[in-house]
């Protein structure tokens, strides 16, 4: 007969299994003080294995979202053709969110009958939320811009499209709201637009509503002692702005403006607040305007990509808001350098 006394003892042992606890006992003998090295060992393996499996698990869900966002850039932010009715143009987006590859920031230029008809917009917030707006306005965009002979009736149907949006996603939030959030994030969304049309000729008239002028750089550089060449940049004479887009609504009366033109060789700098509001460690803003005129070859797509890494640099990487440059110069009629 085996006594209490001389039962093996047991001890147990827990592992996490692919996050859920696993209890073991392993028996020991008398005098043994607990499982063997070996036993350990091998528990520790199995537990680290778990654990690396599902670390892959989420670097491939991570990479699969990745992989999605880029598809969603590709067709609510279509890449913009090197060449349009003989303007060069050149458009990217950073985004304010880690990791995504789309923002609130929207841009658009299409070659209608009436002129290329370009477009560049900043939805109230960042990342994934500002995604239904930006579509909603991208979308209405690109097809009134071939139906409408003004500006102004593309950017009525652009309205109406953004208040479509709206209704539908206040019908879709729960009836109730908190006593400390009376309104609906909802009542509060709205879209800065800045809608130009450019003719054959090179004129420009554009709408504004509450988003900033674009920056207009001549032809080439002015030597200005003792410093290196620099190009004259200016912002485009357009006046006062409307409100934003889902604020009011727009005026009856409303026509787009005269801008002047644009010569050969001159370029269009087009872009959202994010890039002037941008900070360094010291609180400093970034100077978009200086970048500009020391560029060195305001080609489109060296003019986007060196504005890019001379933001991060200022920032040191860490934007707090979107930024979108789109870039076009006139390469009508004159010797204009290729993008």
């Amino acid at each position: 007969m085996i006594t209490r006394a001389e039962m093996p003892r047991m001890r147990r042992v827990c592992v996490l299994a692919r996050g859920a606890p696993v209890s073991w006992e392993p028996p020991s003998s008398p005098g043994r003080p607990g499982p063997s090295l070996t036993t350990c060992a091998a528990f520790l393996l199995l537990a680290t294995g778990c654990a690396l499996r599902v670390r892959h698990g989420l670097v491939a869900e991570l990479r699969r979202s990745r992989e999605i966002a880029g598809a969603t850039q590709q067709v609510l932010l279509r890449p913009l053709p090197g060449r349009m009715d003989g303007l060069a143009l050149a458009a990217a987006q950073l985004s304010a969110s880690r990791g995504a590859a789309v923002g609130g920031d929207l841009y658009e230029a299409v070659a209608t009958a009436y002129g290329v008809r370009v477009l560049i917009g900043d939805v109230r917030g960042h990342g994934l939320p500002a995604l239904g707006a930006a579509a909603a306005v991208l979308g209405s965009f690109r097809e009134a811009a071939h139906d409408e002979p003004e500006p102004a009736g593309v950017l009525r149907r652009m309205e109406r499209s953004l208040e479509r949006h709206l209704r539908e996603r206040a019908r879709a939030e729960p009836p109730s709201a908190p006593p400390e959030r009376p309104r609906s994030p909802v009542a509060e969304e709205f879209v800065t637009v800045l809608l130009l049309q450019i003719a054959a000729d090179g004129s420009v008239e554009a709408l504004n509503c509450g988003h900033p002028w674009p920056y207009r750089l001549d032809a080439a550089p002015v030597s200005v002692p003792p410093g290196p060449p620099a190009r004259t940049v200016r912002p485009l004479a357009g006046g006062e702005t409307l409100p934003p887009l889902g604020v009011v609504p727009l005026p009856p009366d409303l026509r787009s403006r005269y801008c002047g033109e644009i010569g050969p060789g001159e370029v269009l700098v087009l872009y959202t607040d994010g890039a002037e509001d941008a900070r360094d460690r010291r609180g400093r803003f970034f100077p978009l305007r200086g970048v500009l005129a020391r560029a060195p070859a305001p080609t489109p797509a060296r003019l986007v990509a060196g504005v890019h890494a001379a933001l991060l640099r200022h920032t040191r990487g860490r934007l707090t808001d979107d930024v979108t440059l789109l870039v076009l110069r006139n390469d009508r009629g004159g010797r204009g350098e290729r993008p």
